[in-house]
């Protein structure tokens, strides 16, 4: 009499024969973990670059708008070496224009995006203050 343990014993659903597919149906199966993994890893690299170049593109945003608005209160005390300063600091190579009407100083600073997913983008901040120092 066979044990209920002896696992080359047949059963009802098949016995030896079922065990033998499965076995074959995983070295069939074997390699479709790795490929699925060789397909998924570039497109999580390519999501968490576009994700950190986002946030790059976010924060020199940011930095025009910083130097806009200081270049603009120093524009506005009238002291032109401090707002070319402040955009040379904060934004440096970005280009500058400056405009004066009604009582306003504003500050446009543009600059390119350079290299990365986003080039050829450009960024502009803008800013203004009251003339005169006000």
């Amino acid at each position: 009499m066979r044990s209920p343990r002896d696992r080359s014993a047949p059963s009802r659903r098949g016995g030896a024969h079922r065990d033998a597919d499965r076995g074959a149906d995983r070295a069939a199966d074997r390699g479709a973990v790795t490929v699925e993994f060789a397909v998924a890893l570039p497109a999580v690299a390519v999501v968490l670059t576009l994700a950190v170049a986002g946030v790059l593109l976010v924060d020199a945003q940011g930095r025009l708008q910083v130097a806009a608005a200081t270049a603009a209160r120093a524009w506005g005390r009238d002291d032109d070496a401090a707002g070319r300063s402040a955009v040379d600091r904060l934004a440096p190579g970005a280009v500058v224009g400056v405009t004066r009407a009604d009582g306003l100083v504003c500050v446009t600073v543009t600059r390119g995006t350079g290299s990365g997913p986003f080039a050829g983008l450009t960024l502009r901040g803008t800013g203004c203050a009251a003339d005169g120092g006000v």
